[in-house]
């Protein structure tokens, strides 16, 4: 079976919700980036499957296929990766290698994830993070931990949801001051990188 990992940017008081400018996705700031672009591309070559919600995957549509100078390597990715969008009103995803999820969503992760294939990644889509969440089919949590505050904007959990114990895989931390943190969720058993 495959894993089902949220991969999220998260600010240090838990919010995943870009309100500010704390997130820079292709990190043009002045620090040494490149510790944190060999973790995003390792984790890349894990994946073949990306699973989005319908706004964050409009967000990415308008912005990274359209990027022509992307030093980082991430447009090449993104426009490669088989993409799949949760929703009920999309009827054309307008980029390539993207599939439509329109009805009974958690059952079709379901059936993706018992497909033959490497990791399935959500990111952003805090409403089908939420589901999944509540539905127990997330395997695991890859947490990048931004050194900001930012005092507001939506968690990655549920309101509610508590979990008694995830299991650490792997932590590490950056040049530019970022963390990063992969979990297990309860009754998962990956295998620590």
């Amino acid at each position: 079976m495959r894993t089902l990992a949220v991969t999220q940017n998260i600010t240090v008081d838990g919010s995943i919700e870009m309100l500010g400018d704390w997130f820079d996705p292709q990190g043009k700031d002045d620090v040494d980036n490149s510790d944190l672009l060999d973790e995003i591309h390792s984790q890349d070559r894990a994946a073949d499957g990306l699973l989005l919600g319908r706004r964050t995957f409009e967000d990415m549509r308008g912005y990274w296929p359209h990027l022509t100078d992307d030093a980082t390597g991430i447009s090449d990715y993104l426009n490669g990766v088989q993409k799949y969008v949760v929703s009920t009103t999309m009827t054309d995803p307008q980029w390539q290698n993207a599939t439509i999820l329109s009805e009974d969503s958690i059952e079709r992760i379901r059936e993706l994830k018992a497909q033959p294939g490497r990791d399935i990644v959500t990111t952003g889509s805090i409403m089908l993070c939420h589901a999944m969440i509540e539905a127990g089919i997330v395997d695991e949590y890859r947490l990048f931990v931004y050194p900001v505050v930012q005092g507001r904007g939506r968690r990655l959990f549920p309101d509610g949801y508590e979990v008694p114990r995830l299991k650490l895989l792997d932590a590490k931390s950056f040049r530019n001051g970022i963390t990063y943190s992969r979990y297990a969720a309860p009754d998962r058993s990956p295998d620590v990188a």
